[in-house]
């Protein structure tokens, strides 16, 4: 079996953190650049992310994540806020940052600009947020197959009440929404959930060649 294929069978939603263990700084590193080289539509990346340590502020969370464990436990959480509105300055930076990552001219992206605006920035409010959660759910994904690559275990959590903590983390000041949140550690001995043999739909069930 490929890395590839033993690394997805090997994660699976951790259940039960070590909570003596903690993911170095060196591994860290290299989730969040794995995230930040994520796949993004237009290259926008219409997202913040926050690691979250603080002892309190993570207490403070558990309670409105339904009271998992993982909140507290984890090595580190990781919290996915997608930008809730936005306006040319979104694309505006964009186009600012490829012209100097590549050293072109900024006038020689401005149809670019023009198309990708006249592509987002008439959506209704509602809409851009459900787009740009779906942008923070691309690098959520890849931070988790990146950690099963460096044989870190994750804990992807949809359980908790985001109003609460757009609160906690002062989010809604800054235009942003908590969309989704991963726990990063190292699994207990205790946790028999590792020793479950995963379950999937048949290849017949999910796959279509046409």
């Amino acid at each position: 079996m490929s890395n590839i294929l033993e690394n997805r069978t090997w994660r699976y939603a951790t259940k039960k953190f070590d909570n003596t263990k903690k993911v170095s700084d060196e591994n860290l590193e290299l989730l969040l650049e794995a995230t930040r080289l994520s796949a993004s539509s237009y290259g926008l990346q219409p997202y913040h992310l926050f690691v979250i340590t603080d002892p309190e502020i993570r207490e403070k969370l558990r309670p409105v994540s339904w009271g998992q464990t993982q909140i507290t436990d984890a090595s580190h959480l990781i919290v996915f806020a997608n930008v809730t509105d936005f306006g040319e300055e979104l694309i505006d930076s964009y186009l600012e940052n490829t012209s100097t990552t590549r050293n072109i001219p900024g006038e020689g992206l401005k149809d670019y600009g023009d198309f990708m605006k006249s592509k987002l920035l008439n959506l209704p409010e509602e809409t851009k947020a459900v787009w740009t959660s779906k942008q923070a759910y691309i690098a959520f994904s890849n931070m988790i197959q990146a950690a099963a690559e460096l044989k870190i275990d994750t804990c992807p959590i949809e359980g908790f009440e985001s109003e609460s903590y757009n609160k906690i983390l002062g989010l809604e000041e800054k235009n942003l929404n908590a969309s989704v949140v991963l726990a990063v550690g190292y699994r207990s001995e205790e946790d028999e959930t590792q020793h479950y043999a995963k379950v999937r739909r048949s290849r017949e069930e999910l796959f279509t060649h046409i």
